[in-house]
Parts: C-alpha cells; structure tokens; sequence
C-alpha cells in the first residue's frame, strides 16, 4: 500500500470538513471520484486580483455537474470574475483566506430573463452568481464573496436610459432551484440585493456575515416567493433592508422559518412586503436582534434604521399565520409598522391589477424596543379592510419622547395608495401605537414609556372591533389619558393600572358600544373614563376606583 500524499491527505481532510455542506448525493457513476473537491487553480483560473477568470470557473462548474457533480473549490487569493451561472450538484467551496471578486465591469455579467415572471423582472438583470431551476446547489465554506459594488461602473451610464439598477448585478441571485444551502461565507458590497432566492424549495441559509454600503438597495437577504427555507445564524449590516420576505410573483413565500439573527440596516430590520402579490403563510421568526448600522454614510433611511418589524400588504396577497417573537430593537424611528394598503401594483405588466389584499393571524410577543423616536409605531388597515386577529403580547416600547400637543391633534389621512413605509403619516398623535382599522385585536402586557415629556396618549385605537386588552402600563401626558378609543366597538380592558397623574385613564370618543372594565386599578387616576357618550355603552367591575380625597 502506497503512503498518502499531502496533496491527497488535505483532499481527504476536506471532504470531511465540509462534507455536511456538500448539495446532496453525487450523481454518476464515478461517485469517488467526483466527490473528491477539484480547485480552479486546476483549471487554470489566477489568484491575482486583475485577472478575469469566469471562462476558467464556469468550464469547471460545467464539468463536474456533467460528471455528476461535487464541490469546487476555491482557494485562498483574490479570484476576479464575472457573472457564473451554478448547475446541478455543485457546491463552490470557498476556503478561509479565499476572496471572489465581482468585475467591474458589466460586459461581464451576461443578462438573464427567468421563466418565472414576476415584478423583479424589471429591475435586475444580472448577477454574480446565477442558477435558474439547478437543485442540489451550494455556496458554502468561510471566504468571502465581494461585490465591488461601490465602483463607478454600477452607476448609471450617461447615455442610458436604463434606470441605474438594471446596471448593478446581485450578488447572488437563484430561481426556480431547488435543495439550496448557503453557509458560513462573507458577502461584501453588492453592486445592488447581495441575495435574492426567488421562487426556490428548501432552502438553508446559516451562518452568513453581510456588509453592504456601498450603493442603493444593498438589502441583506430577499427571500421572495420561496418554500420551506431556514436562515439561522446570520448577521448584518446593510444601506437597504436587512432581512426581507417579498412575493414578487404570484406564488406566496411560506414554511419559512428565521431564527437566532443579529442585523443592522438604514431601512427596516425584519420586513414582510413591500411587493405582496402571492401573499406570505405560515412564518415564524424568533431571537433577533435589531441594531443601528455603525456605518455612518447612507444612501436613505435613517442613521439609526427606519423601522423594527415592518409588515407591508399592499399588493393584494393574503399575509397569515405568522409568529414574530424574542426580538430586541435598539433606536429605529418606529419599532412596529404594520401596514394593509392598496398599492395594488400589478407583478408583470400585462397582468390585470390585484384585489385589495388581507392580513389575519399573527402573533407578535416578546419584544423589547428602546430609544426610539417620537415618531411612534402604526398599525393600520383600510376602511372596510381591517386587519384580522392581531395579538401583541409582552411588549415594551421605550420611545424618547418629546411630542407635542399639535402632535396629539393630528388626524392621519388614510392614503392608501401611498409607498408602505413608517414614515408615511409622519409623526403620530400617540407616543406609542397609532391602531386603526382591526378587527379581532388582543393586546397582552404591552408598556409604554418615554425618556422625555410626551402630550400624546401613548395608545390611540380607532375603528378596532373586538379588542382585549390586558395589564396594559403606559404613560400619560400631564392631566391627560394614556389611553383612547375611537369608535370601538366590543372591548374587555383588564388588569391595567393608571399611571400616576393622569386624568382619566380612557377617553372613548365616537361610535362606542361594548366596553367592559374589570378588575383594573384606576386609584391614580382622577376618573376612570371620560367622553360625551351613552354610559351604557360601558360595563365597570370589580375596578380600584380613582381617589378623590
């Protein structure tokens, strides 16, 4: 027996590193051989930063997918390449120390137009890396794929008429494919989205680090349309919204499960929408964290992020079943944005424009957010088109404060045609949540407080049907009502204790009818509600009442 070489020892030792991260079983009948990782040094592919070597990695990708495929690997070095589209059964390996470098320059990148038509199609049209209906793909290891998506040629181009984005490529971009995993690398600087899984089945996502601040729409990760996908582990800091669920085309993006995340965006942190067309089901996201960028330059958003957790129907669509939980928010303008427009913005554009979309069923629990703005938290639906069964237990806002009495006065014009986006309404006549339009609310443990003076009621609820409210702590303006409702009907307030100095502890205003208040304490308050309505429209049980000594 002949002794092994270090060639094929550091073979060996490979495979077994990395052989949980390979795509799937090796097709072929030369299994041995075609699981053993090739290089594409081996394929004649230079490691010098200026070289452009696409032919040299796209031959091998062809080549060990027609073998049956395997892993291709990467070594450490700066491997300059243009667009490389992956086929069945490979899995580019790239090693500790190994960098794939974007070209700068988009005759590179060759352009796709995908079988699956969706709204995307108008603002993408290439990408670094590429596959189209390919299964048993994989990117994995610990090096790093970069961009260079700050670089002038992914500006717009003097004599074009193309909107700038159709210049800048993805980093990643995989359609139709199935069986996907991604793990451990660095994904630097997109010239536009560093990921876009779009209509994909099972797909895992772990233990990805994003930067992206180079350009416009650097969001982290868009998982659009998609089924069955995992994304565990991931953290990052991008100009764009950071992780996102979008159903761009007329299949809905649900089994998707995001877990144990640490992000940072100028936008939004954890967002569903904007584009809604196929609707979203059965998602649940818990233990992430919502942090500010610590890249002080930005392209739009705020420095300190827009929003938290921000759900945008506006498309048509049905959003259900969705259970958001264990997050923590540091210092965007508005921790929660929940939103149910009408856009109503067709996906391709021979398509006819989609109904008024509908959202039910979620759950929101276990959330901390502080340093917030003045700006406030909305949840609003439409007219005749309220959101259903909404439940927010465990919550506290801590916003800065600071809002004025003309901010309490303002009346918020529905616009629901309008960009679904937290600053949509501007400041808010409530320090903490502005509720509008929903039917089927249960509101559990949820406090509110401000650093500074604030003349808003922390929670104005308007248009809500069937309200249960309980262990509600929120802070008063001075003399004012930490709580109002506006033509409510059908509400159970429980367990809820006045906070110190205020007036009433309700104000009902409107069409009320229904309210019940049982076992609340009302002792620091001067009343226990005021309004020039029927008092029959109110039930009182079993309350601490106010102390009028």
């Amino acid at each position: 027996m002949q002794p092994l070489t270090g060639a094929t020892t550091s073979a060996i030792r490979l495979v077994l590193v990395l052989g949980a991260a390979l795509p799937g079983p090796v097709r072929g009948s030369d299994a041995s051989a075609a699981s053993v990782p090739r290089s594409i040094g081996d394929y004649g592919a230079v490691p010098d930063g200026r070289t452009v070597n696409t032919a040299a990695i796209q031959r091998a990708i062809d080549e060990i997918s027609a073998a049956g495929g395997g892993s291709l690997r990467i070594p450490p070095g700066r491997w300059v390449t243009g667009g490389l589209v992956l086929r069945d059964g490979v899995a580019l390996v790239l090693e500790d120390g190994a960098v794939l470098l974007g070209s700068t320059s988009l005759e590179d990148y060759p352009p796709h137009a995908p079988a699956y038509r969706s709204y995307s199609d108008t603002y993408v049209r290439h990408a670094l890396i590429y596959a189209e209906k390919a299964q048993d793909i994989a990117l994995v290891g610990r090096g790093t794929i970069d961009g260079q998506g700050g670089h002038p040629a992914f500006a717009r181009a003097p004599d074009s008429d193309d909107p700038a984005y159709l210049r800048r490529p993805y980093l990643i971009r995989f359609v139709s494919c199935r069986k996907v995993r991604v793990e451990g690398l660095t994904l630097r600087d997109p010239p536009m989205w560093t990921q876009h899984y779009l209509d994909c089945d099972d797909v895992v996502l772990r233990d990805l680090t994003v930067e992206g601040h180079c350009n416009l729409n650097n969001d982290m990760l868009d998982i659009d349309g998609c089924r069955n996908v995992r994304v565990t582990g991931c953290t990052g800091d991008t100009g764009d919204d950071a992780i996102t669920l979008k159903s761009t085309g007329p299949r809905p993006c649900e089994g998707v499960t995001i877990s144990d995340c640490v992000v940072s965006s100028h936008c939004n942190g954890l967002k569903l929408g904007t584009e809604t067309t196929g609707g979203f089901r059965h998602i649940a996201a818990t233990n992430v964290v919502i942090r500010p960028s610590r890249f002080p330059v930005r392209f739009y958003g705020h420095p300190r992020g827009s929003g938290g957790i921000a759900l945008q129907m506006v498309d048509g669509g049905m959003l259900e079943d969705v259970v958001i939980s264990n997050v923590a928010i540091e210092g965007t303008e508005s921790p929660i944005f929940i939103r149910l427009g009408n856009r109503a913005r067709p996906h391709v554009s021979d398509a006819p424009p989609p109904g008024m979309g509908r959202m039910r069923n979620v759950v929101i629990s276990n959330v901390i957010a502080t340093g917030a703005s003045r700006l406030g938290s909305a949840i609003t639906g439409l007219p005749g088109h309220s959101i259903e069964n909404l439940t927010l237990r465990d919550i506290l806002i801590s916003t800065r404060g600071g809002g004025t009495a003309a901010d309490a006065g303002r009346r918020i014009p529905e616009k629901p045609a309008g960009y679904p986006e937290c600053t949509m309404f501007g400041t808010l006549p409530a320090a903490g949540l502005y509720i509008r339009h929903v039917a089927g609310l249960t509101m559990d443990n949820l406090r509110v407080v401000t650093e500074e003076p604030d003349a808003r009621p922390g929670l104005i609820l308007e248009d809500v049907r069937d309200l249960v409210a309980r262990g509600l702590a929120v802070g008063a303006p001075p003399a004012g009502e930490p709580l109002v409702l506006r033509d409510v009907e059908g509400a159970w307030i429980s367990g809820c204790v006045a906070p110190p100095g205020c007036g009433a502890f309700l104000r009902l205003t409107g069409r009320i009818a229904g309210i019940g208040l049982v076992g609340n304490d009302f002792s620091r308050a001067s009343t226990a509600w005021t309004g020039a309505i029927d008092a029959a429209a109110v039930f009182e049980e079993a309350n601490r009442p106010p102390d009028r000594r």
